[in-house]
């Protein structure tokens, strides 16, 4: 005879395990770098101060 499990426990587990392949696949499909979204932003306020240096004074 097997050594009896604990269900709680293995009901816990496939749990955490689901949510960690879920969270890996976010990664995956919307995860960005720290440098990448510091380069957007520097990016777009670049384009902001450009935008802005061409504008006439009325």
């Amino acid at each position: 005879m097997s050594a009896p499990i604990n269900l709680n426990k293995h009901r816990k587990a496939r749990a955490k395990a689901a949510k960690k392949a879920q969270a890996d696949e976010n990664t995956v499909r919307f995860g960005r770098t720290k440098a990448e979204k510091e380069a957007n932003k520097a990016q777009a306020a670049k384009a902001t101060r450009d935008l802005d240096g061409h504008k006439r004074e009325t």
